[in-house]
């Protein structure tokens, strides 16, 4: 006789709660969370893990405290739960003490000259992120990106994405998400169908995709078909309108799109998850409640992040009492989350389990290590011979936010390589006093910065909630401007790679510049000493 599955022996509310997934910090306390306002404190935690939900994001802390993490949330909840990550650079980009690897653009320029050596890449790529993944504890990694960057001014997807033509993003995708999948972890092919060709960020707003079913089944689509054909285990929606497929509702609430074009006609059968629910793009127009309620009517099987967990769970609730939504749905949904639970290699929840430190020791192995460089030196576009004139200089950085960043600590090869030639660190943020006057010839206010050789670092990329992919700033005109001036001694461009496409053209042969997509001290490292920046011993100080 079957055994009955798990999920049956629940009550309804517990049921629901299952499909729930909810925000958490990867450290340990409520005093270190990187954002408040939406991972929950660790008393609201538990308390939503014992009422049921089944699935935690993580984002922030060491990879050593990463799996405590992990197996405190087992232990609260007490039934098998759904632990993700967007890990879409290596686990390493979120949680310090793993790989950290250079963003998927990299291997999409690569592709072009080289698509096998690309394609084994990617696939080492994959078995990285979900080693590690499963080392520490996740089961699940919401990556790949299946947007196809066909557009230089997205504001979000940018270098996340594996290339800028169906081709190379399918080949690429799907070699990832089968090496992730080879280490008993579930991949998750986003954002569907389709967020490459975008304008707008859709963590501010509602994008709005116009294109015809003929032009996605060209571009958007052919990715996730190649993913879905290679058993990607999940596949997560698009808070965007396209209004020949929906003219009411963006994707992730359109049974057009989730049920007809995703189910129906690409076949896909595994889980079907929204992008957060609290991203303004959704909850702009639509409470807690009903945005879980269309979106699981729609089709989708998990909610990633609502704005207030219980009310969607209420609202599911009473959508399912009432008949608005048949119990079949939710039947079927549970048991597309039991599935891939089973495939995952995690284990079953242990309160007895106690976790020690040392199994961490290996858990970036040397194959890892080499092949985190190998990615940024054939990543690596550079110019020029000439040694950077020793200082006193400027190392003008450019960066989104000086304060919020992982990838420009204390002791980063950007700031310290140049420190000591001679060069004095000023950063450029949101933040900081404008550096710019109302000269469109010359828009740098030199005359606010020190005098000397100007050494210019770039970091420069799409991001959510930046609203812009960095397009907008005038940096061919400073390049031309400290070029007049004679000032300019070196370039280096982390990110965009269109950003460097532009610049490039503008410098004299001999001058030093170079091109890394990835922003990371290893990138930043591999990058300066190309311009001769060489590391000298230890360094930084020895305390802060």
């Amino acid at each position: 006789m079957t055994a009955q599955p798990d999920w049956r022996r629940l009550s309804l509310k517990e049921q629901v709660a299952r499909l729930v997934v909810v925000r958490g910090s990867g450290h340990l306390s409520d005093g270190q969370r990187r954002y408040p306002r939406w991972e929950l404190p660790n008393a609201e935690l538990q308390r939503l893990l014992h009422l049921g939900v089944g699935g935690v994001i993580l984002l922030g802390g060491s990879a050593a405290e990463l799996s405590l993490r992990t197996g405190q949330l087992r232990d609260w909840a007490g039934h098998p739960l759904l632990l993700c990550a967007d890990v879409e650079e290596g686990v390493g980009q979120r949680f310090e003490g793993a790989s950290w690897l250079v963003p998927p653009l990299a291997l999409g320029l690569l592709h072009r000259s080289d698509p096998a050596r690309a394609v084994r890449l990617a696939t080492a790529y994959g078995r990285c992120t979900g080693r590690q993944a499963r080392l520490l504890g996740l089961n699940w990694v919401l990556a790949p990106v299946c947007d196809v960057n066909n557009n230089q001014a997205n504001p979000v997807i940018n270098v996340r994405a594996w290339g800028e033509d169906p081709g190379s993003v399918g080949e690429l995708a799907t070699a990832f998400l089968l090496g992730t999948q080879a280490e008993g972890v579930l991949a998750c092919a986003k954002h569907f169908p389709g967020h490459g060709d975008t304008s707008s960020d859709s963590h501010l707003e509602l994008p709005v995709l116009t294109h015809d079913r003929e032009r996605l089944d060209a571009v958007e689509l052919p990715p996730f078909r190649q993913a879905i054909a290679a058993g990607v285990a999940s596949v997560m929606t698009a808070h965007l309108q396209l209004p020949a497929l929906d003219p009411q509702r963006p994707a992730t609430l359109s049974a057009a799109v989730l049920d007809q074009l995703l189910r129906q006609d690409l076949g896909f059968a595994g889980l079907v998850v929204t992008d957060a629910l609290v991203m303004e793009a959704i909850a702009g127009q639509w409470g807690a409640g009903e945005a879980a309620v269309l979106a699981f009517a729609a089709g989708s099987d998990l909610l990633l992040m609502p704005a207030d967990a219980e009310a969607a769970i209420a609202a599911l609730l009473e959508a399912l009492q009432s008949g608005r939504i048949p119990m079949a749905r939710l039947e079927q949904s549970l048991e597309r989350r039991e599935r891939a639970l089973a495939s995952t290699s995690l284990p079953a929840p242990d309160p007895g389990a106690t976790l020690s430190l040392g199994d961490l020791e290996g858990l970036e192995s040397n194959a890892e290590r080499a092949l985190a460089r190998e990615l940024v030196t054939l990543s690596l576009q550079a110019q020029g011979e000439a040694p950077l004139p020793a200082g006193p200089g400027l190392n003008l950085i450019r960066l989104d936010s000086s304060v919020a960043n992982a990838f420009l600590p204390l002791m980063a090869p950007a700031l310290q390589r140049p420190a000591a030639l001679g060069y004095a660190a000023c950063l450029i943020d949101g933040r900081s006093p404008s550096p710019w006057n109302n000269d469109t010839s010359a828009p740098l206010a030199l005359e606010r910065l020190p005098a000397g050789p100007v050494l210019l670092q770039l970091f420069v990329r799409g991001n959510p909630f930046r609203g812009s992919a960095g397009g907008e700033e005038p940096w061919p005109a400073v390049v031309t401007q400290l070029l007049g001036a004679g000032r300019l001694a070196g370039l280096a461009v982390y990110g965009s790679p269109y950003l460097w496409q532009t610049l490039q053209p503008l410098l004299p042969a001999a001058l030093p510049a170079a091109y890394s997509p990835g922003q990371m001290p290893l990138a930043q490292a591999v990058l300066l000493e190309r311009l001769g920046l060489a590391a000298g011993g230890i360094e930084g100080g020895f305390t802060d």
